[in-house]
């Protein structure tokens, strides 16, 4: 299996203002139906982007100053709304790809879909995020660097903690948060212990 670790995550990063920003504004649900998640990048906040677009307002995402953005800065209950794996797979596709998210707080279901494409997402205290999104604005080419070893980020010179639990934070660290590639990879050891299962022995 490929190196797949996710130990430190370095680059710019995208404000995205507003609590309880569920999967529906992520991607909207008519994006919905395709077999591959090609080409929803493309489509992420588009109900979102349009609306402030027509208000003569420009969406993070449509922003010029953070089209090179790979790590997502949120508020509170980012992801919440109806369980779709859509919405981490439209943010990981859009434009450089979004490697990480910062935020106060996860919906469950979004926090463990990110973790099944390795996008770690990483909980940050208020005054941390604001510090950081008046950063982003500011100094749009400032990086941001996600720690996931140290749990921290960092950005301007300054450090500040996150919280990842164990489980996910180790999954990442040792590059095993593919479970799709652990079953391919071990997969002589599952027809080997499969035979040994009477009720499972057609399966080898």
């Amino acid at each position: 299996m490929q190196d797949s670790k996710r130990i430190k995550l370095t680059g710019r990063g995208i404000p995205l203002r507003g609590n309880d920003i569920d999967t529906d504004r992520i991607i909207p649900a008519r994006f919905l139906r395709t077999v591959t998640f090609d080409g929803l990048g493309a489509h992420a906040f588009e109900d979102d982007r349009a609306q402030l677009r027509a208000a003569g307002k420009l969406h993070s995402f449509d922003d010029p100053r953070f089209a090179e953005g790979t790590i997502l800065v949120v508020n509170k209950n980012f992801g919440c709304g109806s369980s779709r794996e859509h919405a981490p797979q439209a943010l990981a596709r859009w434009g450089r790809g979004i490697s990480a998210v910062v935020g106060e707080s996860f919906a469950e279901i979004f926090f463990g879909n990110c973790i099944a494409i390795g996008v770690p997402c990483v909980v940050a205290a208020p005054d941390t995020v604001e510090f950081l999104m008046a950063q982003l604005d500011a100094h749009p080419e400032s990086p941001l660097v996600v720690d996931l070893e140290q749990r921290t980020v960092g950005a301007a010179d300054r450090v500040f903690p996150v919280i990842l639990p164990d489980g996910p934070r180790q999954q990442f660290l040792e590059g095993r948060w593919d479970t799709t590639a652990e079953l391919l990879e071990n997969a002589g050891k599952i027809r080997d212990t499969a035979s040994r299962i009477p009720y499972f022995r057609d399966f080898a």
